[in-house]
This record gives structure tokens, C-alpha cells and sequence, in this order.
């Protein structure tokens, strides 16, 4: 069951969504609005950013960018990523985000990722005053594991609360998220917004280039997407798309959107032209047989049980 979150003025959000964590960062102003401007074209009404994007300067940006389309969008941001997701950081940031933003009401406020040393109580009863004060119409969460997920879903009923996202990594070469996180939010009726559905760039074929980007630049993304099989499926992919005329990344990203599961892929960029195959994913449906196709370029993770033998 796809759970569908609405504009403020009643629409149902189908499809992608935009990642700006690049607004005021490696995309400057002219280059973010041009994205902006590029996602609209398309049709894309989700925008995403976090309080510890580019120091600020990515919800100031948006904030400038959505101003006279308001309540045709959905807005989301996230908040807790540091400092932890005690009450009073998490109020603190959110009044910040809300500020630079330009907004009274955020659509969609995630915690971005779980804190173990904070009482879950503490932070769940916080965006329950925020959604009560009209503040927020929506609580996500962002990089938790699905026992995470469940375990803040017990405690924020206890506030009359319901978790209504979640943003999971899931690409190609990284689909944990398979595993339980997926068919735990199509299970419970949670919307499922991915990120990374381009594997940092590996999935866009520019490493095998020789290009640069954020896995020859940080050292996270060289660790996240360093093992060499991952290299391998991504020059499958690449293969794939020059066989049948279409870049590698409009692939990967479509690849995401055709999942059974039906998440929602968040794109990025740092321009306009490095947007515009992740653009050409929202049009490009995948048959069955290519989506199997790509799918057996990366190991299917095993199932949660480990019983390899039932699974189907």
C-alpha cells in the first residue's frame, strides 16, 4: 500500500522528488535555480532539503525558489543530524530551517538520522507539539533501520502520531533497504522517498571515464561505493544503456521507480546538464524484462530470515 502526502492545497505528490542538498554548495545560485526551474518543468512538486545542507544556504535558496508556488509544493526538510534528537536541538534547528526557508508551515520534517542516546519518547512528543502547533503537517524519518522505524512508531502513538516517511539510501548497488525496510513501508502504509538512486555517480558511468566527482573527492562516498563489484555492475549498466540508446543514469534512476515496492526516487544534480538524464527517468518505463535484466547486474540481498531457499 503507497501512501501518497499532499501539497497545502490538497494534491497527491506522485513520482520524484528533488534533492537540493547542492543549492549554495557545488551548484551555485544560477545553477540551482536553473534545476529548480528544470524540476518544475517536469512536472516534480517534492522538494527536499536539511538543515545541515551547504551550512544553510540550500534552504535559503529554496526558500527564495518556492515562494510565489507555495502551496503547489511539498517541502521537506530534516533536523537532528547534529546535535542529537533531544527537544530542544531538535526545536532549535526547526525554527532555523523554518526562518531560511521563509515558511510557517514545513510540509514534511524528518529527524535525519536515529540517535540512540536520546530517549525516543522525548523526541517523538516533540513533533507531536510541532504537528499540533500547525508547524509541521508531516514526520518523517532518515536513515533508520526498520526495527528503528518501528520502534518510533510505537512510542509516537503514544502521542497520537504517525510516522508518515521515510528516506532510505537505494540504488542498484545498495539495496539493503530490500531487505525489510521496503516491504516494512509498503506494509504499513509509510511513503518511501529514496536517495542516491545514482550510487554518488557510479551508476552514471563517469567514474569508468575518468571522471571526477564525490567518490574521487570524499572519502565516505569512496568507502560506500568502493567494492569492486559495484564498479563491475555499474559497467554493465553503462553497456546496457549504449546498446539501447539511453545514458546510464536515466537507467539507474527509472530502475528505482520500477521497483515493486514503488519508492519514490529523489534526484540531485550540480547542474542543469548533469540533471537532465535523472529528468529523462520520469518518462522512460522499464519492461518487466529490463527491469529484471538490470536488477541481476547487483547481488539480491539475502532475506531477513536467511533462509535463501525460500526465497522468491
Amino acid at each position: 500500500m503507497t501512501q501518497y502526502l499532499t501539497t497545502l492545497n490538497g494534491a497527491p505528490v506522485r513520482g520524484y522528488a528533488f534533492g537540493t542538498m547542492q543549492f549554495g554548495g557545488r551548484a551555485d545560485a544560477d545553477q540551482s535555480r536553473e534545476m529548480f526551474d528544470a524540476c518544475r518543468a517536469a512536472g516534480i512538486r517534492h522538494f527536499d532539503t536539511a538543515y545541515v545542507y551547504a551550512d544553510g544556504a540550500s534552504e535559503t535558496l529554496l526558500g527564495q525558489m518556492i515562494a510565489p508556488e507555495r502551496d503547489d509544493l511539498l517541502i521537506a526538510t530534516k533536523v537532528g543530524y547534529t546535535g542529537g534528537a533531544g527537544a530542544a536541538n531538535i526545536e532549535s534547528q526547526f525554527e532555523i530551517s523554518r526562518a531560511r526557508l521563509g515558511q510557517d508551515v514545513i510540509d514534511l520534517l524528518y529527524l535525519h538520522r536515529f540517535d540512540p542516546e536520546t530517549d525516543l519518547a522525548e523526541t517523538m512528543e516533540c513533533f507531536a507539539r510541532l504537528k499540533q502547533a500547525g508547524k509541521i503537517r508531516y514526520v518523517g524519518l532518515s536513515n533508520f533501520a526498520a526495527w528503528q522505524v518501528m520502534k518510533a512508531a510505537r512510542v509516537a502513538a503514544q502521542f497520537d502520531l504517525t510516522i508518515d516517511a521515510l528516506q532510505p539510501m537505494y540504488n542498484l548497488v545498495k539495496r539493503q533497504a530490500e531487505v525489510e525496510i521496503l516491504p516494512m513501508c509498503s506494509d504499513q502504509g509509510i511513503a518511501v522517498f529514496s536517495y542516491s538512486p545514482l550510487g554518488g555517480g557510479l551508476l552514471t558511468g563517469k567514474y569508468a571515464r575518468g571522471g571526477g566527482g564525490r567518490l574521487a573527492e570524499d572519502e565516505r562516498y569512496a568507502s560506500r561505493y568502493g567494492a569492486g563489484w559495484m564498479a563491475e555492475a555499474a559497467t554493465r549498466l553503462a553497456e546496457l544503456a549504449a546498446e539501447i540508446g539511453v545514458d546510464p543514469a536515466t537507467l539507474a534512476v527509472a530502475w528505482v521507480a520500477a521497483s515493486p515496492y514503488h519508492p519514490m526516487p529523489i534526484i540531485s544534480a550540480r547542474n542543469a546538464e548533469q540533471l537532465a538524464p535523472s529528468l529523462a527517468a520520469l518518462s522512460h518505463e522499464l519492461s518487466p524484462e529490463l527491469y529484471q535484466t538490470i536488477t541481476s547486474f547487483s547481488p539480491t540481498p539475502p532475506p531477513a530470515t536467511d533462509r535463501l531457499e525460500e526465497q522468491t
